[in-house]
């Protein structure tokens, strides 16, 4: 058996498919994993840092807001949108799939559009309560189309059957203990942060976060992992050492653009603080973690505001919109859950009652009945 996954763009689309190709593998050890996407993408990176085969599309997604500079991005994204085809075809004549797996971005429309054309039996994986254009557009195409929320359904077209199914989470995210996470990572009773700017990285998220940092790192109370994303990585490394954040010999901070060994960090962690990406949340609930939740307000149907929502009301997470963040808006968060013991166990109970842990089986089951077919 040969399966090939597409995703990309995000950690939010990449994550899921390393989580059920990894489920696969679990169960045939003989399979044939591979991945494709985007060149420049993070799934360069993260793919084969997973242990799997990785091949390379030119591909660019439409921008929506009107601008000189996105329209000239659009042209460019037409004109790959060309090539990526072809190249596509290429690759699934060389590579000879029995299934192709998209999970979103849009580097799984060209992949999936053309491996349907082709007669290769074809899924699709939509994370989000509302649907991204991709997954609409793709409806019409592929074989399976399955849902992490029952919402989804009624946003996408009404002719054909969907498959609820949760988010997908690694296995070694499901299964990881806290205790021993952070003796691998050699830290002691101290309690833990962690904040993620968002895999491009947020500026106001990074900018919040260097406050926050200047506000406890010399205390030595607190471990903090912080992930920079991206785009952070022009600015915040001089921010930091503006407010006098010497993270380069501290014993308690780790700054890094992204963070690659997430199935030690997030275990180990007592509280994280994060945009609110489906995919992230499952990873959270699974996990039983307390959060602060800042949603990204440049996404479709404004849709992490609502994954966030979902969480604050339940008593799982803080809120705060990303108008409403400042530093000094974070700092108090943060201290109102990080000295709070009690408050701190009762948002992390709250969380782990509403994951969702076998999404990975469930999607297990809906592309064996694929495979077979």
């Amino acid at each position: 058996m040969h399966i090939v996954f597409v995703a990309g763009g995000t950690g939010g689309h990449i994550n899921p498919a390393i989580a059920i190709a990894g489920t696969v593998r679990q169960r045939h050890k003989d399979a044939k994993i591979s991945f494709i996407g985007n060149r420049t993408g993070m799934e360069a990176t993260l793919v084969p840092k997973a242990g799997y085969d990785f091949y390379p599309i030119d591909v660019a997604g439409f921008q929506r807001k009107p601008s000189f500079q996105n329209l000239k991005r659009n042209i460019d994204a037409v004109y790959k949108m060309f090539h990526s085809t072809r190249q596509s075809e290429q690759l699934l004549r060389e590579l000879k799939p029995d299934m192709v797996v998209g999970t979103g971005g849009y580097t799984c429309g060209p992949v999936l559009r053309k491996a349907a054309k082709m007669g290769i039996k074809t899924a699709t994986h939509e994370q989000n309560a509302f649907p991204g254009v991709t997954t609409k557009m793709l409806c019409k195409y592929v074989n399976e189309v399955m849902v992490a929320m029952p919402q989804a359904i009624g946003r996408l077209p009404d002719n054909r059957k969907y498959t609820v199914t949760g988010n997908p989470v690694r296995q070694e995210i499901i299964h990881a203990d806290q205790q021993s996470a952070r003796k691998k990572l050699g830290l002691d009773n101290r309690p833990m942060i962690l904040s993620l700017g968002g895999s491009l990285g947020a500026r106001a998220i990074n900018e919040a976060v260097a406050e926050l940092l200047a506000w406890h790192a010399n205390t030595g109370k607190y471990y903090h992992f912080h992930a920079i994303g991206k785009h952070g990585m022009g600015f915040m490394p001089q921010l930091l050492h503006d407010k006098g954040v010497d993270y380069e010999n501290s014993k308690t901070l780790r700054i890094s653009e992204y963070i690659y060994d997430m199935d030690l960090v997030l275990p180990a962690a007592d509280l994280v603080i994060n945009r609110a990406g489906a995919a992230t949340l499952s990873e959270l609930q699974v996990q039983g973690k307390p959060s602060i939740l800042i949603p990204s307000p440049n996404v479709a149907e404004n849709h992490q505001y609502y994954n966030a929502k979902a969480l604050a009301d339940n008593g799982a997470a803080i809120l705060i919109e990303e108008k409403d963040l400042t530093g000094q808006r974070l700092i108090e968060a943060v201290k109102g859950v990080i000295e709070n013991p009690e408050k701190l166990h009762q948002m992390g109970k709250a969380a782990s009652a509403m994951a969702v842990f076998d999404a990975n089986e469930r999607i297990y089951d809906v592309l064996m009945r694929l495979y077979l077919s």
